[in-house]
């Protein structure tokens, strides 16, 4: 065995002991806010702790829901962290107070929470992975407009951009993904008694998110989200078949904003299901060199590939004045069996040059037996 192999031998027993100490990971998920996730983690703690199980509430969000609020009694609190702020003084989960308590199991809500500035961690789900690592093992809560790779499915349902976002692969880490399934019906009737927004807010919601076609849109979305995770478990745990990890995708972008950002989702969730990996491909030519980009590009470049890199996958980035070429060759290279590419705005000048790629690109993906999706 030469000095790489051993290198990449140990690394992996050294991952495996870590995944060995790692907490275990629960994540409740629902299509709304309202249909009961925090009161059914509740409810769990109040179970483990009468099991004799060391169960804390590290935090939770009641939004002043009375039945929820009833449930918190009882159950061991982690004081929450004091922060200044703007003149202000805020809370927020103190990460570091669970660490050193160190509970059998912790209670986290709202999963997708951007954290006061000047936190140890931008996100919530940054703290809940330094918990696990710790070896705590946690119970979350998320909606599923909040999950990165839906974020332009949940746009088009809602026409609302939601910004708080939790890439999958936090997803993709938990032992147990549960579904808080509720008709449309029942959460429309739970919002209109109150249960859900104080009265002052509830016609608006009413009229904007909680539509009754929304809701049944994402209904399906949080259905076939689980569905997808069980599966996937399956597939790693129990065929255990090589069969289900031959596919490697390749997401080709450029350095716009929001026709890159489009792509990598897009790919990262087909690679999903396809149980595959993926990797991300930006050619840089002359005309992008470092000191040729313009600053804002450059911007939407970095904040894409950082996006690319938090849903799991491979970053590369190529200097070349022949795209198609450069393609190949890394398909050729990495044994790609998918490639992804986005159509162009639509400028006569970029419609010109990627009708005569696109001429190119299939004939020779074709030669590879290799697919190609082109995503609007």
């Amino acid at each position: 065995m030469d000095t790489h192999d051993t290198r990449r031998s140990a690394e992996h027993f050294l991952h495996l002991i870590k995944e060995s100490h790692r907490g275990k990971f629960k994540v409740y998920i629902g299509m709304s806010a309202g249909v009961g996730k925090t009161y059914r983690m509740l409810q769990e703690a109040h179970q483990l702790l009468d099991a004799g199980v060391d169960v804390r509430i590290g935090y939770i969000e009641t939004h002043g829901r009375a039945e929820t609020e009833a449930l918190v009694e009882g159950l061991p609190l982690i004081p929450r962290r004091k922060l200044f702020y703007k003149g202000k003084e805020l809370e927020e989960m103190d990460t570091q107070g669970i660490i050193n308590l160190h509970p059998e199991i912790v209670i986290v809500d709202e999963l997708a929470h951007t954290n006061i500035e000047g936190s140890e961690n931008p996100k919530r789900w940054q703290d809940v992975m330094q918990i696990l690592d710790a070896g705590i093992s946690v119970i979350s809560a998320i909606n599923i407009q909040h999950i990165e790779s839906l974020n332009e499915q949940v746009q088009e349902i809602t026409g609302i951009e939601v910004h708080e976002r939790v890439p999958d692969s936090m997803l993709t880490m938990a032992d147990e993904v549960v579904n808080i399934d509720l008709t449309a019906e029942d959460l429309i009737d739970r919002l209109k008694a109150g249960k859900i927004y104080k009265t002052d807010k509830i016609a608006a919601a009413l009229n904007n998110f909680f539509t009754q076609d929304n809701l049944l849109r994402l209904r399906e979305l949080a259905l076939k989200e689980v569905a997808m995770r069980v599966e996937k478990k399956v597939e790693n745990e129990v065929i255990n078949n090589d069969r289900f990890r031959h596919d490697k995708l390749l997401a080709v972008i450029d350095s716009s904003e929001k026709r890159a950002r489009r792509v990598i989702r897009k790919t990262a969730r087909m690679a999903t299901y396809r149980n595959a990996a993926f990797l991300v491909l930006y050619v840089q030519s002359d005309r992008e060199a470092s000191d040729r980009i313009p600053l804002a590009n450059q911007r939407y470049l970095i904040n894409n590939l950082n996006l690319a890199t938090e849903l799991g996958g491979e970053i590369r980035q190529i200097h070349s004045n022949r795209p198609v070429k450069t393609i190949i060759e890394v398909c050729r290279e990495q044994k790609i069996s998918v490639v992804c590419i986005s159509r162009p705005d639509f400028s006569l000048l970029s419609l010109l040059k990627w009708s005569i790629d696109l001429w190119r690109l299939p004939k020779l993906l074709t030669r590879m037996n290799i697919d190609l999706f082109i995503f609007s």
